[in-house]
C-alpha cells in the first residue's frame, strides 16, 4: 500500500489534471497581463497572445507526447535526466526550480497588488508593496503549505471547485464587456500596432503572456499521482491550453475595447489602472460586477498560488530523486503521501522570492524566462527518446514530431530572446552559478549530491554553448529587446536566434544518450503493464 510505503499517492482524476493545468493557467495573469500588453504593443496584444499560445501549444503537444511515455511528478526536472545525464538534468532543474520556487510568491503578490485598490495601506510610497503588504503575502504563502501538507486528495477537492470559480469571472468579463463596453474604433487608435511588429512580440515575454499559458505544466508535474497519467495528463494538457487561449485573446480584445477613448489621446504606453478589469467594469457603470472581480482578485492568484506551491514541492522532490539536491528532500510521508521537507523547501524559497522583488511585473520576466528555459528542453528530450526507445508504448505518438519539436524549441528560444539582456543576464548567471555549487556540492558531499559521469558532462556541453549563445545574443542584439551593444539589429537578431537555436537542437539531439536511469524506469513501466494485464 501507498500509505505503507512512503510512495506518492495516485490520486487524480482527469477533472482534477484539468483543473490542476487550468488553475495554472487563469491566475494572476488574466488581471494584470491585458494592460501591460496594451502598453507595449496597442491592439497588436491581441496577435501577441496568439503567439505565445501557438508557441506554448507547440511544447505543450511535446510534453503531452512525453507524459503518455513516462509520467512522473517533478517531470520537468527528471526528462533532462533521463535523456543526457547530470549535468543537462542539473540545469534545468536548477532553472525549473528558479522558476517554480517564485510563482507562489508571484501570485501572493497578485493578491496584493490588486487589494491596494481598496486598502492602501498595502502599497508603498515609491508604488511598490508596502511592509504590511508584504506580510499579507508571507502569510498566503502559509496558507499554502498548509493545504498543501493535507495531501493531494485534499489539495484536488479545493483547486477543483476554486478552479471552476476562477474561469467563470474571466468568462463573465468576456460577455459583459463585450455587451456593454466595446468602442471598436480603439482597435486603431495611434494604429493597430503603435509599436510595431518589436512591441507585439517583447510583451509575449514581458508583459505575463507566456507566464500565464505555462500554467499547463501542473498536470505535467503531479502525473506521478494520476490514476491513469498516460491516458489523462496528455488531454489535460491539450485541453487547458486551449480554453486558456481562446480566454485571454478574448479578454485582451474587450480589455482594448473597454479603456474610454479619451484615455488615448497620449497613447497606449500610458494607459495606467492599478486593478484593470475591475476599474474599467465601474467606469461602464458595473459596479456590481467590479465587486465580483475583486473578488476574484482574491482567488484567481491564491488558487494559482496553491497549485504551484504543489508543482514546487514536486520537483524539488525530483531534485532530490535525481541526487542534485540532499536525498531527504525526495523522501514522502507514508502518511500524506507529500514529500512534506520538499514543501518545507518551497515555501521557505516562496519567502525569500518576496524580499528582492517587491512588484508583480518585477518578477515575471524572470519567471518567464526561467520556465522557458526548463520547457524546451522537453523537445530535445522526445526526440531522443525516439531514438533510444523507438518501440516503447506510448500512449501519444505526434504524427509530426520532427517538425513539431525543432519549431516548439525556436519558439522557446526567442521568447527567451524577447525577455531582454537585463531579464537573461540574471537568469543565466544564476543558472552558471548553480553548476558551480553543484559541482562543488558533489566533491564535497557525495554521499548527498551525485557526482556527475564523463557521460553526462559530454552530453551536456551542447546546453553550455546554447546558454552563452542565448547570454551573447540578448547582449548584442537589437537594443529593442534591451542589447546593451547591439551588433545585429532588428529584424536579423530574430533570424540569427532562429537558426542558431536550430543548430543547437540537432546537437542537443546527437547528445542524448540511453542513460541507466532511463533504462531503469522503462524496464520498471513495461512490467507494470505486463503485470496488469495477465
Amino acid at each position: 500500500m501507498a500509505t505503507e510505503s512512503g510512495k506518492l499517492h495516485k490520486d487524480l482524476s482527469f477533472l482534477d489534471l484539468l483543473m490542476t493545468s487550468l488553475g495554472g493557467i487563469i491566475g494572476s495573469g488574466w488581471l494584470l497581463s491585458a494592460l501591460l500588453a496594451a502598453n507595449g504593443a496597442g491592439p497588436s496584444s491581441v496577435f501577441s497572445w496568439l503567439i505565445g499560445g501557438v508557441v506554448v501549444m507547440l511544447i505543450g503537444l511535446v510534453y503531452a507526447e512525453l507524459t503518455g511515455f513516462i509520467p512522473e511528478s517533478g517531470a520537468v526536472a527528471r526528462y533532462p535526466h533521463y535523456s543526457h545525464g547530470h549535468l543537462t538534468g542539473f540545469i534545468m532543474g536548477w532553472a525549473a526550480w528558479i522558476a517554480y520556487a517564485s510563482v507562489p510568491a508571484v501570485e501572493a503578490e497578485a493578491v496584493v497588488t490588486y487589494a491596494q485598490a481598496y486598502i492602501p495601506g498595502l502599497k508603498a510610497a515609491n508604488g511598490n508593496i508596502s511592509a504590511l503588504g508584504l506580510l499579507v503575502a508571507a502569510g498566503l504563502l502559509v496558507i499554502f503549505f498548509i493545504i498543501n501538507y493535507l495531501g493531494v486528495r485534499s489539495f484536488a477537492r479545493i483547486n477543483t471547485p476554486l478552479t471552476i470559480i476562477k474561469f467563470v469571472i474571466p468568462a463573465l468579463t468576456v460577455i459583459l464587456f463585450f455587451i456593454f463596453g466595446m468602442h471598436w474604433g480603439n482597435l486603431s487608435s495611434h494604429g493597430f500596432a503603435p509599436y510595431h511588429s518589436q512591441g507585439m512580440m517583447k510583451v509575449v515575454a514581458t508583459s505575463g503572456i507566456v507566464f500565464s499559458y505555462l500554467g499547463f505544466r501542473q498536470s505535467v508535474d503531479l502525473s506521478g499521482e494520476a490514476k491513469n497519467a498516460q491516458r489523462d495528463v496528455p488531454r489535460a494538457i491539450v485541453v487547458s491550453l486551449i480554453i486558456g487561449i481562446l480566454l485571454y485573446v478574448l479578454l485582451q480584445l474587450v480589455f482594448l475595447g473597454a479603456v474610454p477613448s479619451t484615455m488615448l489621446s497620449k497613447g497606449w504606453a500610458h494607459i495606467s489602472y492599478s486593478a484593470p478589469f475591475a476599474q474599467l467594469a465601474i467606469s461602464l457603470n458595473l459596479g456590481w460586477f467590479a465587486v465580483l472581480v475583486y473578488g476574484s482578485a482574491i482567488i484567481s492568484p491564491f488558487g494559482t498560488g496553491n497549485v504551484y506551491t504543489a508543482s514546487t514541492t514536486r520537483v524539488i522532490y525530483a531534485l532530490g530523486s535525481n541526487g542534485y539536491f540532499p536525498r531527504v528532500l525526495a523522501k514522502v510521508d507514508p502518511k500524506t503521501g507529500i514529500p512534506v521537507w520538499s514543501l518545507v523547501t518551497a515555501i521557505v524559497l516562496g519567502l525569500v522570492f518576496l524580499a528582492p522583488f517587491p512588484s508583480w511585473q518585477s518578477l515575471v520576466g524572470i519567471v518567464s524566462s526561467a520556465t522557458v528555459l526548463t520547457y524546451i528542453i522537453g523537445p530535445v528530450s522526445a526526440a531522443v527518446f525516439r531514438r533510444i526507445a523507438p518501440d516503447a508504448q506510448r500512449s501519444v505518438t505526434l504524427k509530426n514530431m520532427g517538425l513539431l519539436a525543432p519549431l516548439a524549441f525556436i519558439g522557446g528560444s526567442l521568447i527567451i530572446y524577447w525577455a531582454g539582456w537585463h531579464t537573461n543576464e540574471i537568469l543565466l548567471i544564476a543558472v552558471f552559478i548553480g553548476v558551480i555549487l553543484y559541482f562543488a556540492a558533489s566533491v564535497l558531499f557525495p554521499s548527498q549530491i551525485s557526482r556527475p559521469t564523463l557521460q553526462s558532462i559530454k552530453a551536456g556541453i551542447w546546453l553550455v554553448v546554447y546558454l552563452l549563445f542565448m547570454l551573447l545574443m540578448s547582449d548584442i542584439g537589437s537594443k529593442v529587446f534591451g542589447g546593451p551593444h547591439t551588433v545585429i539589429h532588428y529584424p536579423w537578431d530574430l533570424v540569427v536566434v532562429a537558426v542558431g537555436s536550430l543548430l543547437f537542437y540537432y546537437w542537443g539531439v546527437r547528445s542524448g544518450y540511453k542513460t541507466r536511469d532511463v533504462s531503469e524506469v522503462l524496464d520498471a513501466i513495461e512490467e507494470t503493464r505486463v503485470s496488469s494485464s495477465l
